[in-house]
């Protein structure tokens, strides 16, 4: 991950807005891969096969980029600082440690620095998720509950 994150420029916002119309267009939703055409900067056309899902993914990132957000992909297999980690999950680093340090994410050390998976995070931020949706559930249901008697 990177620091220092670059917002689209307007020109690249009303790009990826018309490159994610185009490609939605022509995607074939129901194929394992498709064939499209690429034409390089010396106008000869390359014919290209690629996977249905990336394909998916790349209407996905124009369209964020489209909508002015910065985009960014990190593999499932990565390591991450501390830093890197409790920006994914919009925390401090201090808290993002503590975390850590109470085994609620599994990490490794690498020398003196901490490193965590990406699929570990991930795995918090579900719980994490399951959670709140649970807490939702059972305040919904006391809310009910209450409003009835009254």
């Amino acid at each position: 991950m990177n620091a220092a994150i670059k917002l689209p420029s307007a020109e690249e916002i009303a790009l990826a807005k018309l490159g994610s119309q185009e490609l939605s267009a022509v995607i074939e939703t129901n194929g394992e891969a498709q064939r499209i055409n690429v034409v390089d900067k010396l106008g000869k056309s390359h014919e290209v096969t690629i996977p249905a899902s990336v394909l998916n993914m790349m209407i996905e990132v124009l369209t964020q980029l489209g909508q002015g957000n910065s985009v960014s992909i990190t593999p499932i297999h990565a390591e991450l600082t501390t830093q890197e980690g409790a920006d994914m999950l919009n925390m401090s680093r201090p808290t993002f440690i503590k975390l850590l340090d109470s085994q609620e994410i599994p990490f490794s050390r690498t020398g003196n620095r901490r490193k965590v998976a990406f699929a570990d995070i991930m795995e918090y931020k579900d719980r994490l998720e399951e959670r709140r949706l649970a807490s939702l559930a059972e305040l919904s249901a006391l809310d009910q509950e209450l409003n009835m008697d009254v």
